[in-house]
């Protein structure tokens, strides 16, 4: 297959050449007249399972013959003879143990670092771990760094380090996957030494990017039948920007680096490495005109002198374009737009990014022509329905159930999933609508047994429900666990409690849970984490739920049905291996394409290259390396947004060195050239425009209605004459209409909330002073307060600060309270001061509760309203807020039972606010029975036909919001637009 030779056998593909269509071709051309079986004679390493699985296709697809024997660069076991080498412990096992040790030092250490940091100050090690064995860097030779260091991060470093070193002490006994493929690749290549095999070994694909790798394809190429093959090796770089490549420092960056690291390590020149097979690249001008543009700086010496070579930039251009959207958003509107089009031309098409949030912008936009896209990266375990229902089941644990977090679950599709699922959602849609209607913020199994008897009595066959939500209670309640326990008893208990939640009230295991792609890879994870559990340690409820959230995130699911098989999203390694007729580089912006370099808690640039580790700028050159295989594909398109959601971009630097090198070379056309490629690109933006182009249509109107006298409502309460007066379209929404807003799931301690607790509050404490007037102090109050709250507020933090509001206005409330005791007695509350009053010419009733009525002893009434806010002023009161004004002419007008027919002496808002103040109200100003008339003036306007219920008629400010403005569609017109009647029948 090879002539003998002493040199090293390395070769290459140029970018823009199929990889494995072009190794295929070469290895069948030095196999030319020889018998069918020599191929299968071959031993070939390639760096990726999808390498293997592209090369495999190739050869399914023809002619009919023989496949060489693929092996995997990570699975080279089978290449030892007679050796053994002890099984890799699972990197769970791995995490898990480091995870322990890194506990256990910051136990012994509390100024080391936050507990909060424990699972990614694990992480971050473990990386490092992984990398030190690949480079073959010990943690004392990391010691051994000469460091100035006063801030002491380096002596805190140095405690982890020593922590890794003795994890690492052990791994010849118990090696852990880096550690155990560096032990193979050591072994095989000194067989090798002692015994070359006597078959071709071709190691293909490979960049040589890690120690470990580079190592092997040291030895691989310097077999007598060996030889390397290396991907995207730019044949148009002069030998002297190959020798500029030998100073690391600057160059690590630069795309061809990693090939440069591989030459010096077998000296040999860059003239030595030959084309692998006749195939030649498909743009060989945009090549040259790339690798120019990616030369390690400085640059402009180099663009000056071999530009001009480069001959007319037109043609090499011609089949690129240039999409610089203005956002995020409209750039995958364009993407998806060249997609949809190379469909209908029969073309393959394939985006490349390593920008996800994009490639899901894309996906969703090419819904729109029912185009599912074949993506690579599939979808995050966590959050496919297994993934999220792992997830919520694990926060049980970790904090008392709230009505947000039961609903979440009762409503996830897994839930209740063996049987009988339907009618679980009726049960659960019924729940949820009473929870908004009454309220129960943390649901406990009395107030679920409390709810569900109110459902119950509005149905005909209440028992099914009855038992539904008596599984509700016994499965969901009271999982919340303070205190730490082993891993393997939180892994019991939560595969235990999702099980049952997901099989509901069925006593088989028939849910659909484990079933499907990410629900057997959900299980794998569980399974895998049971077997591994007994090195974890004792957690709290918060690290578990935590570490559930890790695990899951790194795993990626693909279960998607039927995609397109000629559109496809890639990421940069996946399309290593696979070629398109039009290839998409999406999200070219810095940050993104390249990523930044993730920050390194344990060492900066210098002391890693001081220590032999990998430099920053490896990624970017990997990176680069990636851009420069598929710019050369046959079309291309390049595209960025010029803003992302939250500011301006910053163009990637390969983008900005290709337009800084085209504008540079005038005779070349290279302007020309660049303004042609952002032509084709606005083309392609315009269309999008033109797609997203709306009719305009005329803002809605200010409304009005009128409906019919028998429509119109026949009773009020007293506090909806004040929204009648300022909104009565939201009067005409709930009386007319009928409709209600409903309620938040989660009841939050608001306003209204905090009403209704403070007048209990004071009921319950002027009851308590009309039965004993020794109870009329500070004391008393706060212990009825602190009862009433603890009852009737389940918010611990609401809850402590509105009892210190309470004490604040204690003192001034007793005084007030003694004085108004001392002429007059409590005689009718809230629950039973209720009023009512019949407009009998107009067939209305007119409702309202008092919170407080006292009588003095010459029978006078007196009104008592309480306010946690700021009181209305007397001038409110009298133009917009007559509640104590029409309480007091009702009860003047006998409409209180309990109270009778009495002259009003005084009513007054008692403000229990932040500045506590009693605003009596205007009765010598408006008298009750100017206020009566007035209100029956007002109430029969709403009775003439030609009245209609004006939408935000006086509202108190501009920005009050409303419960039906949406239903008005205000912001479509404003407090200057003139009312619009509307009759309706």
């Amino acid at each position: 297959m090879f002539e003998p030779t002493d040199k090293p056998r390395v070769f290459g593909l140029a970018p823009g050449v199929d990889f494995p269509a072009g190794l295929i071709q070469g290895i069948r051309e030095r196999l030319k007249g020889q018998p069918p079986e020599s191929i299968a004679r071959v031993e070939l390493i390639v760096n990726s399972q999808r390498m293997r699985h592209r090369l495999r296709q190739l050869f399914d697809a023809g002619p009919p013959g023989f496949m060489p024997r693929v092996s995997l660069v990570t699975n080279l076991d089978h290449l030892l003879q007679n050796q053994t080498i002890a099984r890799a412990i699972s990197p769970l096992r791995k995490r898990l143990e480091l995870t322990r040790l890194v506990s256990k030092l910051l136990e012994s250490d509390p100024e080391l670092a936050p507990r909060s940091a424990l699972y990614d100050l694990a992480d971050s090690l473990a990386s490092l771990m992984d990398e030190m064995q690949g480079e073959g860097v010990s943690a004392s030779s990391i010691a051994k760094l000469d460091v100035s260091d006063q801030s002491g991060h380096w002596a805190r470093a140095q405690q982890f380090f020593s922590l890794a070193q003795g994890y690492l002490d052990q791994t010849d006994s118990t090696p852990d996957a880096e550690a155990r493929q560096r032990m193979v690749v050591t072994a095989l290549v000194k067989n090798w030494q002692d015994a070359p095999p006597q078959h071709p070994v071709i190691l293909a694909g490979s960049t040589g990017s890690r120690g470990t790798t580079s190592l092997l394809m040291q030895a691989v190429a310097q077999l007598p039948l060996g030889a390397v093959v290396l991907p995207g090796f730019d044949f148009e770089m002069p030998t002297s920007v190959w020798q500029d490549l030998d100073q690391e420092v600057i160059a690590e960056d630069h795309p061809q680096y990693r090939f440069r690291a591989l030459m010096r390590a077998l000296d040999m020149p860059s003239s030595a490495i030959r084309n692998w097979c006749g195939t030649s690249a498909p743009g060989s001008a945009r090549n040259a005109l790339v690798s120019l543009s990616l030369r390690p700086a400085p640059v402009t010496h180099a663009w000056l002198s071999e530009g001009p070579a480069l001959g007319d930039l037109l043609a090499p251009t011609g089949n690129l374009t240039l999409v610089e959207a203005p956002t995020p958003r409209i750039e995958a509107q364009a993407i998806a737009a060249r997609l949809r089009t190379a469909v209908e031309e029969g073309k393959t098409a394939a985006l490349i990014t390593p920008d996800r949030m994009l490639t899901r912008q894309v996906t969703s936009a090419l819904d729109r022509w029912n185009i599912l896209p074949d993506d690579s990266a599939g979808t995050p375990l966590q959050l496919s329905p297994p993934g999220r229902f792992l997830r919520h089941v694990a926060d049980l644990f970790v904090r008392p159930l709230d009505a947000e977090a039961l609903l979440t679950l009762l409503k996830h599709p897994l839930t209740h999933s063996a049987a009988d699922r339907n009618t679980h959602q009726l049960h659960t849609q019924r729940f949820e609508m009473r929870v908004r209607r009454d309220g129960l913020p943390y649901p406990d199994p009395a107030g679920l047994t409390r709810i569900a008897r109110k459902i119950a009595d509005h149905l005909n066959a209440p028992d099914d429900f009855l038992d539904w939500a008596n599984w509700v209670s016994e499965t969901f309640c009271h999982h919340e666990t303070a205190d730490d326990q082993q891993l393997d008893t939180w892994t019991r208990a939560h595969l235990a409690l999702s099980e049952r939640i997901a099989a509901g009230r069925s006593t088989d295991d028939t849910s659909q849970l484990w079933k499907k792609t990410a629900g057997r890879a959900a299980r794998e994870m569980m399974e895998a984490l049971s077997t591994e559990a007994s090195h974890g340690g004792a957690l709290s409820a918060r690290d578990y739920a935590d570490l559930i959230a890790a695990l899951l995130s790194e795993q990626e699911v693909r279960d998607q049905d039927g995609p397109h098989p000629n559109v496809m999203i890639w990421g940069t390694l996946e399309a290593r291996v696979q070629g398109a007729d039009l290839v998409i580089l999406g999200g070219l912006n810095d940050g993104s394409w390249p990523e930044s370099p993730p920050p390194d808690p344990w060492l900066n640039r210098q002391m890693r290259l001081r220590a032999g580790l990998l430099l920053p700028e490896r990624r970017i050159g990997l990176s680069a390396h990636d851009y420069q295989q598929a710019i050369a594909a046959p079309e291309v398109w390049l595209s960025r947004s010029i803003r992302s959601d939250e500011a301006e971009t910053v163009p990637s630097r390969w983008l900005n060195r290709l337009e800084n090198l085209l504008c540079g070379l005038p005779d070349q056309n290279g302007p020309q050239a660049w303004a042609e490629m952002q032509a084709r690109g606005n083309a392609w933006l315009d269309q999008v425009s033109a797609l997203e182009a709306i009719e305009r249509v005329a803002p809605a109107i200010r409304p009005s209605p009128r409906p019919p006298i028998a429509a119109r409502p026949r009773a009020l309460s007293v506090t909806e004459i004040k929204r009648l007066i300022r909104d009565p379209y939201a009067i005409y929404a709930k009386h007319t209409l009928r409709l209600r807003p409903i309620n938040p799931l989660v009841q939050s301690p608001d306003a209204p909330v905090r009403g209704i607790v403070l007048h209990e509050i004071m009921e319950k404490f002027v009851k308590r002073v009309c039965e004993d007037e020794t109870c009329l102090t500070k004391q008393v109050l706060m212990e009825t307060a602190r009862a009433v709250l603890q009852e009737a507020a389940p918010w611990p933090a609401a809850r402590a600060m509105w009892l210190a509001r309470i004490e604040r206005v204690a003192d001034w409330f007793i005084a007030q309270e003694k004085i108004r005791q001392s002429y007059s007695s409590p005689v009718s509350f809230e629950k039973a001061a209720k009023g009512t009053h019949v407009f009998e010419d107009l067939g209305f009733t007119l409702t309202g509760y008092a919170d407080r009525i006292d009588k003095t002893d010459e029978g006078d009434a007196l009104i008592y309203d309480y306010k946690t806010g700021t009181p209305p002023s007397k001038k409110e009161q009298a133009l917009f807020d007559k509640q104590l004004l029409i309480e007091a002419a009702m009860v003047e007008e006998g409409g209180f039972a309990e109270v009778g027919v009495a002259h009003v002496a005084h009513a007054a808002f008692i403000g229990l606010g932040g500045k506590p103040v009693e605003v009596p109200a205007p009765l010598a100003e408006e008298p009750p029975e100017t206020v009566m008339a007035g209100l029956r003036e007002l109430i029969g306007h709403y009775f003439d036909p030609d009245q209609g219920f004006t939408a935000r008629r006086l509202v108190k400010t501009e920005d009050a919001a409303g419960d039906y403005d949406q239903l008005a569609r205000f912001g479509e017109w404003d407090g200057t637009c003139d009312p619009t009647p509307e009759d309706l029948t």
